[in-house]
């Protein structure tokens, strides 16, 4: 089965395509639970496999490294074998890898297999943002694209309290066997639902799209391509450290418990939800109403910017409630700016180079979250959070505004070869 043969039809407005969604909200939210096992076990992580601040820095960037490697090989993937194959492909790697944390015994054991972790991990977004691209309109694809990206704040909220809870009922290496497992039971529902080959388009008689892969040297060439590239290089490590750093920074700066940890540290990511669907919902509605593209979606980009530079007054707030607002009003931001953004290479580009636009812009998020997140580790250690939270404002500025320049103008490129 090939990757066209896969995505015939992708554009006509099929009720199918909500279930699509919903499976990919749900697969997203556990690709995020996965991943923030190592965040929220952090303490007891660190005491018992006695790592430093700088070694669970080090574990976090190798997995970002892995990840962005292989993400442009997922993008890749996805444009050949198509969304059904790539992403059953992509989710029991990581299913698989995550049960495999549950052996590991110190900082070695834990990297490799946070690196197999992000090997799998990194085909989810290549594979959402392809299939969102070929299933549905422009005018719907920033709010579908929105909901798709809310399973990272809901994942990330979910994750808080139920690793928590499944700690301290089990122990650690029981949560890591229980988290892989739903990867499993998502990658059956996926092969139940998501359509066969052409078995969408012969029901609905509707005419294929073009999906056949634009070569690599085409898009490389192209501002648009690097312009998405470096807003997600600078944006996204944003995100990481909330990811990585949040569950740890209230232990630290504030002395919460891991039972604390579990009743507050969801409240950032639930924000997040809200922030990325509202975005998504705002450049729709302002495209329905007849904006063009170019300011919806830069209207929306601009606002989630300002919301992120809250980030930066959050060491200086004195209560941890005043502080959990302002990580909650950054987190909101960024979702809001990344469920646009996350727009632009279908945007622009035909379905057939989505994915490897995707998995392009991936693998300069995960580097950015990588260098990013060394950093934390070793600032952290020699200065304060201080610091951290100063640079997270800039890289707002510094993603949105290499965004604008190099992208230019949001519209449709015809022509590419």
């Amino acid at each position: 089965m090939s990757g066209a043969a896969d995505d015939l039809a992708a554009r006509g407005e099929r009720p199918l395509r909500w279930a699509i969604v919903v499976l990919l909200f749900l697969g997203t939210v556990v690709n995020y639970i996965d991943r923030q096992s190592i965040s929220v076990l952090a303490p007891v992580l660190s005491r018992d496999l006695h790592l430093s601040n700088f070694d669970y820095g080090r574990i976090g960037s190798w997995f970002l490294i892995v990840y962005s490697l292989t993400m442009i090989l997922w993008g890749a993937v996805f444009d050949r074998l198509g969304n059904r194959r790539g992403y059953t492909l992509a989710i029991g790697w990581w299913s698989f890898a995550e049960m495999g944390h549950a052996l590991t015994h110190g900082f070695t054991s834990l990297s490799f297999m946070r690196g197999a972790l992000g090997a799998g991990e990194s085909g989810n977004w290549p594979g959402a943002t392809r299939t969102v691209a070929a299933w549905f309109s422009v005018k719907q694809r920033a709010l579908a694209m929105g909901i798709v990206n809310a399973g990272a704040g809901i994942g990330s909220a979910i994750a808080t309290p139920v690793i928590v809870w499944l700690q301290l009922a089990y122990g650690w290496r029981a949560v890591f066997v229980a988290t892989g497992a739903l990867g499993l039971i998502w990658a059956a529902a996926w092969l139940s639902v998501y359509p066969r080959g052409g078995a969408a388009a012969a029901e609905t008689g509707a005419a294929p799209v073009r999906t056949a892969p634009v070569p690599w040297g085409v898009l490389l060439v192209r501002r648009e391509v690097w312009g998405i590239i470096l807003g997600r290089f600078f944006g996204d490590p944003i995100w990481w450290l909330f990811l990585n750093w949040l569950p740890k920074y209230l232990f630290d700066a504030y002395g919460f418990s891991l039972q604390r940890i579990g009743y507050l540290g969801w409240i950032p990511f639930a924000a997040a939800v809200i922030g990325g669907i509202s975005g998504g919902a705002l450049s729709g509605e302002l495209i329905a109403r007849g904006w063009s593209v170019n300011r919806a979606r830069k209207t929306a980009i601009a606002t989630g910017t300002a919301l992120m530079l809250s980030g930066i007054a959050t060491p200086w707030m004195h209560s941890p409630y005043a502080a959990l607002a302002c990580m909650s009003a950054t987190c909101f931001g960024f979702q809001f700016w990344a469920g646009n953004v996350l727009t632009l290479p279908s945007d622009f580009f035909p379905v057939g180079a989505v994915g490897s636009i995707a998995g392009f812009a991936g693998a300069a998020a995960g580097f950015g979250g990588a260098l990013f997140n060394l950093a934390i580790g070793w600032i952290v250690d020699r200065y304060s959070y201080v610091p951290v939270f100063a640079i997270e404002g800039a890289l707002a500025v510094l993603a949105t505004g290499s965004l604008f320049l190099l992208a230019g103008r949001i519209r449709r490129l015809e022509g590419l070869a």
